[in-house]
């Protein structure tokens, strides 16, 4: 309310940075119903003790964070007091030469920690990277020199990706801009897309993963139920036995021991008998449970592979979400998990899916194309012709890969590259001498009712080769 009122239609006529130090002083001329006076509001710039103080002729007006007397602060800032800078940390100045050979003679074995600590307006990160470019005998002179060097606003990149903007830089790893807003702003693209990237990624994980682990518990039970059926075809043996020695039992009897005419050495088999139950009984009962037991292992049977079957297409969405490198990576696996049910598409009216665009390589003359999904590998394989080299990992999750042929015939050099490209896309990215399977298209089929992504394969043959990505070769 106190900016409001004093800077409300004001006019900026200045923004200066106060020495070296991290603040900001904008000048204003503001105007009142008699007069126009001149404010300065002062951005200190310095972590959890960060302000923002509006000052006219010397005087506070008002501060976002205030101290009293009674504090006992080494400043005092609440309104109608004197403003004073922050005390002066006794750094010496970068534009004068002078203080900097007297600092820099008594540097210490940590010089990136010496300069930050003793010179005015250099960040350990500045400092580090002008020990590592200027070395550890780094002079007063090259420090000069650097500060007062002509600005050629960049960003600096780390392992392929962006980690900071700088006015100048002496790192050969970086994308020079015209001014410090574009570098600033390409920056903090990337940074946004990241997170963002990083949000949906972790979204898509959380809402497969409570599915998968279902599914996995799922097959437990069954595997447990058809463990516990495995003494069917004992039950069976028992019946028989009981019936082929029906004459030598009574009724009341507990158990009987009987001679297993199945066993080639004859061996004798104990039977437990129900007392209650005729000879003939005990026998039916030994046969009723032989067929419970079979159709269970039938039903639970089919239902095992089915979730065997959800399991594995699962775990290959979550396969595309481990490979996703960026957010239109994403896009797709999204609609499908919602499709699935899986996660909620929202209050807006679903529109028309858009398609994303698959990975697409170039290598001497020929193309080489990868789904980023399932619903990209399955769109991917059904549009390929049927001379096409299709490719996929052999006991992996993977992209399809293909090659476009066009009649020609595939150099092993190509093959190489998409079987890579393959591998690479896959679970087993993170190995060596992965099998990648390839085949020509016309002996790729997809079978009716399957799910996306799902094919199978005849007449292939497979190499080893190690993940590559060759993002040199995408297009």
């Amino acid at each position: 309310m106190l900016c409001r009122k004093h800077l409300q239609n004001a006019q900026i006529l200045s923004v200066k940075q106060v020495g070296f130090e991290r603040i900001i002083a904008i000048e204003f001329l503001s105007s009142s119903d008699f007069s126009d006076y001149q404010t300065t509001l002062y951005c200190e710039i310095m972590g959890k003790y960060s302000n923002l103080i509006l000052v006219q002729n010397g005087v506070i007006l008002g501060a976002l964070k205030t101290t009293s007397l009674e504090e006992n602060a080494k400043r005092i800032l609440f309104s109608g007091a004197k403003y004073v800078l922050p005390e002066p940390q006794g750094k010496a100045n970068p534009l004068n030469l002078g203080e900097l050979e007297s600092v820099m003679q008594n540097k210490g074995a940590d010089v990136a920690k010496f300069i930050c600590a003793n010179v005015e307006g250099i960040a350990y990160s500045t400092a580090l990277e002008m020990e590592n470019f200027y070395g550890e005998d780094i002079t007063a002179q090259n420090i000069y020199d650097f500060v007062n060097g002509e600005s050629q606003p960049c960003v600096v990149y780390k392992n392929g990706e962006p980690c900071d903007f700088k006015v100048r830089s002496l790192s050969i790893n970086k994308k020079e801009y015209p001014t410090l807003l574009q570098a600033q702003s390409e920056y903090y693209s990337h940074v946004y897309l990241k997170k963002t990237f990083e949000a949906q990624k972790r979204k898509l994980e959380s809402a497969l993963s409570s599915k998968i682990k279902k599914c996995e518990k799922k097959i437990a039970l069954m595997e447990q139920k058809l463990f516990e059926c495995d003494e069917a075809e004992e039950i069976k043996l028992k019946g028989e036995l009981i019936t082929a020695n029906i004459y030598r039992i009574e009724r009341g009897m507990e158990g009987i021991e009987v001679i297993n005419y199945y066993d080639e050495n004859a061996a004798t088999l104990k039977i437990a008998l129900d007392k209650t139950l005729t000879p003939a009984q005990n026998a039916q009962k030994h046969y009723k449970k032989y067929a419970k037991l079979k159709r269970t292992i039938e039903n639970v049977g089919v239902q095992l592979t089915q979730a065997e079957e959800e399991l594995n297409y699962l775990n290959s969405i979550k396969s595309s979400i481990y490979a996703a490198e960026l957010i239109i990576d994403l896009k797709e696996i999204e609609e499908e998990l919602i499709d699935l049910g899986f996660i909620k598409s929202g209050d807006l009216k679903k529109k028309k899916k858009e398609v994303s665009p698959y990975r697409v390589y170039e290598y001497n003359g020929f193309k080489i194309i990868a789904g980023r999904n399932n619903a990209q590998n399955d769109r991917l394989t059904k549009s390929l012709n049927a001379d096409d080299v299709w490719l996929h990992t052999q006991k992996y999750h993977s992209s399809h890969v293909a090659i476009i042929c066009n009649g020609n015939k595939i150099p092993d050099d190509v093959l190489g590259v998409a079987a890579e490209i393959c591998a690479y896309y896959s679970d087993g990215r993170n190995g060596s001498k992965i099998p990648v399977d390839y085949s020509l298209k016309k002996y790729v089929k997809k079978p009716p009712q399957k799910a996306l992504g799902f094919f199978i394969y005849t007449d292939y043959k497979t190499v080893l080769v190690n993940p590559n990505n060759h993002k040199d070769k995408e297009i």
